[in-house]
């Protein structure tokens, strides 16, 4: 296969905004409106990938911010579950995961990711999201750009 998963490296501020406008064109306008924007390629369909896993793993996973009990483990199981399908979905045919991934995404986060605004509105979710992984980026970029 061509397209191997790729390594967990920070998103870069192109991709964060890149993988977002897919995600709030999907969200807002539906799987045509999102397609006639942005194409499904194989690299969208890893990048979306990458998103997920930054999305789901803090929720989902084990040690979260508390001290870990039954329910805990139960649920990281849970997120793994989801991820592993998706990455073998993206795995064996990128361009029709895209859609699929993107869809993901948008249900997890509409119910399992706390609302910061306490507004049930995923949209703006989504844009909090994009602005705290876009803030993210810059951070790793600047850190990696000092000599």
């Amino acid at each position: 296969m061509p397209y191997l998963i790729p390594s967990r490296t920070p998103l870069t501020t192109e991709e964060v905004d890149l993988a977002f406008d897919y995600l709030l064109a999907l969200q807002m306008g539906g799987g045509n409106y999102a397609s006639g924007r942005t194409s499904a390629t194989p690299e969208l369909a890893f990048l979306l990938l990458r998103l997920a896993e930054n999305i789901v793993f803090p929720v989902t996973g084990a040690l979260g911010d508390g001290e870990p009990h039954a329910d805990s483990f139960a649920l990281d199981e849970v997120g793994c579950i989801l991820l592993s399908a998706l990455r073998d979905w993206t795995r064996d045919s990128p361009t029709t995961a895209v859609l699929g991934t993107a869809r993901s995404i948008i249900r997890f986060v509409e119910n399992v990711t706390p609302d910061p605004d306490d507004h049930g509105d995923t949209a703006a979710t989504l844009e909090t999201m994009r602005d705290e992984h876009l803030e993210w980026a810059r951070t790793v970029q600047s850190l990696t750009a000092r000599p």
